[in-house]
């Protein structure tokens, strides 16, 4: 278990070192520099790095550790809470930047500067964590540098249904994470925590389960096993065909190509029961034949 304890303690150094830098950041940069870049590249770069130690422990654990799957799923689930609550409304995902800006809520240079972000961040977290491993700290690590350089393809399936794993995989994320988007924290983060981790244990086996383009081209493209338009087809396709479902879904609509609700009929919010509109008639009757009778008796006069 010292190998586990290692890894815990390089998760907690890992999101602290992240939190030191949005922090710095927030105070030296301008609001807008710090919202484009800033968050997105230390948010990329700590969930890259956190990612690729958890494999890690997903592949040699079992029998290099001496600990199961359980433990695991329990630490992704952990992970994943621990980064929803500290990534300070950076998405740290292509697709969800992507989607943003689908729904009008960034302009194209601003997600355009997200996605550079995220790239970097992703590859810088991929280079940091294998010069952690060369260190060798532990059995599991000495074994993981051993074979990084030799890495397989993440793809254990035919090329069709494994985009469409992906795709599932991300429609699903998005159409959870537009559903919980606006609630608060207590429940957003648990929510999306839960969905992440049941994605990525039905569909590691076939994928790895990224659904996120930044996260797989770091940590599987150089991986020998698949061509390169294979793993663009797979892991950047294919969650995007799911966030668009998603979002066509959810909305009715993509804002950002057209307003009109193509799935849903759009129905009044304000409704006024029949039953007053018709006293409200019949009450006004008698008032309008008192003020008829007052104004024939003085054309009279």
């Amino acid at each position: 278990m010292d190998g586990l304890n290692v890894s815990i303690a390089f998760f907690f150094l890992i999101v602290g070192v992240c939190q030191v830098l949005r922090w710095l950041s927030k105070r030296l940069l301008s609001p807008g520099t710090h919202g484009c870049l800033a968050r997105e590249f230390a948010g990329s770069f700590q969930l890259c790095s956190s990612c690729l130690e958890l494999r890690m422990l997903i592949e040699l654990g079992p029998w290099g550790g001496g600990f199961g799957l359980d433990v695991v799923l329990t630490l992704l689930f952990l992970l994943s809470a621990a980064h929803g609550a500290s990534l300070d409304r950076a998405s740290a995902n292509p697709t969800v930047s992507l989607q943003e800006f689908l729904l009008l809520k960034s302009s194209l240079a601003v997600t355009m500067a997200k996605l550079l972000a995220q790239g970097v961040g992703a590859g810088l977290g991929w280079a940091l964590t294998r010069l952690y491993w060369s260190w060798e700290l532990t059995q599991l690590h000495f074994i993981q540098n051993l074979i990084a350089p030799e890495c397989s393809s993440s793809i254990r399936a035919s090329l069709p249904l494994a985009a469409f794993v992906e795709g599932s995989c991300s429609f699903l994320f998005h159409l959870v994470l537009l559903k919980v988007c606006q609630s608060h924290p207590l429940y957003r983060v648990p929510a999306l925590a839960a969905t992440v981790t049941f994605l990525t244990y039905t569909a590691g086996p076939y994928t790895g389960a990224f659904f996120n383009p930044a996260l797989a081209t770091a940590i599987t493209f150089h991986c020998s096993g698949s061509s390169f338009w294979d793993y663009i087809q797979v892991y950047w396709l294919g969650p995007l065909a799911g966030m668009l479902a998603a979002l066509l879904l959810f909305q009715g609509n993509i804002p950002r190509f057209f307003q009109r609700n193509l799935l849903y009929s759009q129905k009044s919010k304000y409704k006024v029961p029949k039953a007053k509109v018709t006293a409200q008639v019949e009450g006004d009757k008698p008032h309008r034949k008192k003020k008829e009778g007052k104004s024939n008796s003085e054309h009279r006069a």
